[in-house]
């Protein structure tokens, strides 16, 4: 008799394990299974569908796993997002910048009619002159309702706004570039291709509508009058406009009422006024837009109480309280010398003038 467990026959001829110790070596793991062609149907699958006993299995894909194919798709998708962006970004390449026009500029000094009115008391003169609801320094700039044009964003339309009110803050409000003779706040602002024209005003001023420091920005000479209060009054607008697919126009009028005295007087000594009317503007494309820089190509200024006598072309020689306008008229204009601008001079209306 066999023991428990062996067959009745007893044990295989052969070794203990019998028949079965040869195919020890052979091991059926999980992926020799699922590498087989042919799969053995469930008996469930064979009483129901009457189906033979296997069934051949579908090849396995060779290839790219599912991974593989994402990170392949990824960098597709990302290669060309780079191109479409490199040939549609809204910043142009530099060689298609036009160059900028110079500034044209007109500087006319409104000479008064009789002796400059004021006062110790500042806010008086305000108070009782046309700036009495204007508002103070920079909130007397506003920015208009924007919206987009053709070719550029609601974005794009409001960075030139911004742009051309910062260097109107700058270069009418900055008290260091009034009666400090700075200059390097306004210039940062300027045009790369209007620098020369800016940096040959300032070091050989002309009165030739094209070098006037007084077109690019208001300042007062040192040695004849500084700020009573530093409480500057504005008053004005801003627009912008598309004038063509790849510029931005913003046209700024504004007027700025200053309240001076003599250069190094006491706070007890009498104020003025000293108005400026400026009448601005700027051109932007979209490297402008980039660099948050202007280009300047219109500057007409109005300034008084002063002299048409005395030169306004390098500073502003504002008349203080109790001064009158010298005698004469503005500089001779020579019609046969060539890039030379006419001399101009108006008279400052006494409605102008604070009422005390």
């Amino acid at each position: 008799m066999g023991g428990l467990g062996d067959p009745p026959e007893g044990t295989p001829e052969g070794a203990p394990g019998g028949g079965e110790e040869e195919y020890r070596s052979v091991v059926f793991d999980e992926s020799f299974v699922r590498a087989a062609r042919l799969q053995e149907f469930s008996a469930q699958e064979r009483i129901a569908d009457h189906a033979p006993a296997v069934r051949r299995r579908p090849p396995l894909r060779r290839g790219l796993s599912r991974q593989a194919l994402i990170l392949v798709l990824l960098i597709a998708v990302a290669f060309g997002t780079a191109i479409y962006m490199g040939v549609r970004h809204p910043y142009q390449t530099p060689q298609a910048r036009q160059p900028a026009e110079p500034l044209r500029m007109t500087v006319i000094p409104l000479a008064p009619q009789g002796k400059v009115p004021g006062t110790a008391d500042a806010e008086d003169l305000f108070a009782h002159s046309p700036a009495a609801q204007y508002r103070v320094g920079a909130e007397g700039i506003p920015l208009p309702a924007t919206r987009r044009t053709a070719h550029f964003s609601d974005s794009q339309v409001v960075s030139a706004l911004n742009t051309a009110k910062d260097y109107l803050v700058r270069s009418s409000l900055y008290p260091e570039v009034l009666t400090g003779g700075q200059v390097r706040p306004v210039r940062v602002l300027v045009a790369p291709d209007q620098l020369d024209q800016f940096d040959q005003s300032f070091r050989q001023p002309t009165a030739d509508g094209r070098h006037a420091p007084t077109g690019w920005l208001v300042r007062f000479d040192p040695n004849n009058a500084e700020l009573a209060d530093d409480k500057i009054r504005v008053q004005g607008s801003m627009h912008a406009s598309e004038t063509d697919s790849s510029t931005l126009e913003v046209t700024s009028d504004h007027t700025f009422v200053y309240a001076l005295r003599p250069t190094g007087a006491d706070e007890k000594a009498e104020a003025s006024l000293f108005t400026v009317r400026r009448e601005l503007q700027f051109r932007f494309d979209r490297d402008d837009l980039r660099l948050q820089q202007a280009q300047l190509v219109v500057s007409y200024v109005q300034a008084g109480p002063v002299s048409c006598a005395d030169d306004s072309t390098n500073h502003l020689r504002p008349l203080l309280a109790g001064q009158t306008a010298k005698a004469g008229g503005p500089a001779g204009t020579d019609p046969y010398a060539t890039g030379s601008a006419t001399a101009l001079c108006g008279t400052l209306a006494q409605s102008a003038q604070p009422k005390v």
